[in-house]
């Protein structure tokens, strides 16, 4: 695996915090701990993307006089291609 070294800028008052955490997540190495904090991050990022595009669809659906509960008969409807 090829590395590159980035450069992070932490006030003093984090440091502390910071070690903690890369000795229990990384066993104090603070690659491991980024690697393992990078997973963590990216499922938050996608748990927001699906909060939003969940609002999206209920807005959606709203706007046309829905509700979710009518989603599953919605689709059957689609899928029969009967345009209810």
């Amino acid at each position: 695996m090829t590395s590159t070294t980035v450069g992070f800028a932490l006030a003093e008052a984090d440091r502390e915090r910071l070690d903690r955490l890369v000795q229990y997540f990384g066993d104090g190495n603070r690659s491991a701990y980024l690697r393992a904090s990078m997973k963590v991050m990216e499922g938050v990022m996608l748990a927001d993307e699906f909060r939003n595009l969940q609002a999206y669809g209920q807005r959606k659906l709203a706007e046309k006089g829905f509700i979710v509960e009518d989603v599953p008969r919605l689709v059957r409807s689609a899928l029969k291609g009967d345009g209810t």
